[in-house]
């Protein structure tokens, strides 16, 4: 089994069960393509950062926007079909649909993985990933379509990488509570190249579904609007979140270094 052999290998059991879940996800990916679904969807956030373009961080959930066709826009059916071809290769997998928001999930549950791995000593526990779908998202991002070639060799429809980068400030200045992974990829872009210019359209847009009543941001002012967010985030928190989704403790994003970044930014204008 593909998965046995991935697990030996790691360093601790935090890194297996990433590993783990990163080929589960891969192979809910496929299923997706399979199913049509890349008709309707955009993959983005960090998991996209992650299979697209090497973020080095490990990713917990799969993030879309309908985009697309909307007519065949069909998660149930879609979930249905993933969870029927991974019954068939022997795996115990349930999942459960809500369409019900905005925001429309699948949790895909793998009961005994885990403990079959070698990952628990709990029978119980189980694996979880969700699937999440914005069906109301900012207007203006852009899209396009690469192929994947991490456990699986599929072609998907995603955010280019101005509209994933004006995503990931989305999360940044809008989300109520701070997540280390955010931090961790703003920073990520910007040791990419420190001239980042973030789909300036959608970020806006973005910020006004947040409060009608927000500023419009402009190439000149965004970064310290995003340094101004660094400065306030309880950093211990950001630590604490992403320390689980890194290979090394070395990783771990420093407030100093991003505040740099964002500073030197202007030189690039």
């Amino acid at each position: 089994m593909e998965l046995s052999r991935s697990v030996s290998g790691q360093s601790n059991d935090w890194n297996a069960r990433n590993v783990v879940r990163e080929y589960l996800q891969a192979r809910i990916l496929e299923g997706l393509v399979r199913a049509g679904a890349m008709a309707s969807l955009a993959f983005l956030g960090g998991t996209a950062l992650r299979f697209l373009y090497g973020l080095g961080r490990y990713s917990e959930d799969l993030d879309f926007s309908l985009e697309g066709d909307r007519a065949g826009y069909d998660p149930p059916r879609w979930a249905e079909k993933i969870t029927r071809q991974l019954q068939r290769e022997s795996y115990e997998i349930e999942h459960r649909t809500r369409v019900s928001t905005v925001v429309h999930r699948v949790d895909f549950r793998f009961p005994s993985l885990l403990f079959e791995l070698g990952l628990s000593p709990h029978a119980g526990e189980a694996l979880r990933i969700r699937m999440e779908v914005d069906t109301n998202p900012p207007m203006g991002a852009s899209t396009t379509t690469s192929r994947i070639r991490k456990h699986v060799s599929v072609r998907v429809s995603h955010h280019d990488r101005p509209s994933l980068f004006a995503g990931k400030l989305l999360a940044v200045l809008n989300r109520p509570w701070p997540k280390g992974r955010d931090y961790y990829d703003l920073l990520w872009y910007l040791e990419q190249d420190p001239r980042s210019e973030p789909n300036l359209p959608m970020l806006n847009a973005g910020m006004a579904q947040q409060d009608a009543g927000a500023a419009a941001l402009t190439a000149n002012d965004w970064r310290q609007k995003i340094a101004d967010r660094v400065l306030q985030v309880p950093w211990d928190r950001v630590t604490d979140d992403v320390s689980r989704l890194v290979e090394s403790m070395n990783d771990i994003p420093r407030r100093k270094d991003l505040l740099d970044l964002l500073q030197a930014a202007p030189e690039s204008h």
